[in-house]
């Protein structure tokens, strides 16, 4: 099982930006893709991004596309979401999650172990 730690979050105003990192431990982190995802009050926990095992293969949430961007490194064993031109409408916690196997996954059922998340505010 991986421990995933998130951090990052903060208030920020329209138009800013934050790099959220998620630092793993506990599994084999280059075997796995990894994925962000993020809940709204009273909504659904929804996609953003996920990057594939080597980190060569990316994919966003058509929400996010052109404004966020996830990284990996796996000798440090952390995986990064930078989001840029940020709206109030990005703000929720954000989870990021390893997955089942190396490819893409885009459900949070292709996920099998979850960080406790970090709050991203986005003031108008």
């Amino acid at each position: 099982q991986a421990q995933l730690v998130e951090s990052g979050g903060g208030l920020v105003q329209a138009g800013g930006s934050l790099r959220l990192s998620c630092a793993a431990s506990g599994r084999t982190f280059s075997s796995y893709a990894m994925g962000w995802f993020r809940q709204a009050p009273g909504k659904e926990r929804e996609f953003v991004a996920t990057i594939n095992w080597n980190g060569d293969n990316t994919y966003y949430a058509d929400s996010v596309k052109g404004r966020f961007t996830i990284s990996r490194d796996n000798a440090k064993n952390t995986v990064w979401l930078q989001t840029n031109s940020l709206k109030p409408e990005d703000t929720a916690i954000y989870y990021c999650a390893v997955a089942y196997g190396g490819t893409l996954h885009s459900r949070w059922n292709g996920y099998r172990d979850w960080g406790q998340g970090t709050q991203v505010t986005v003031s108008s």
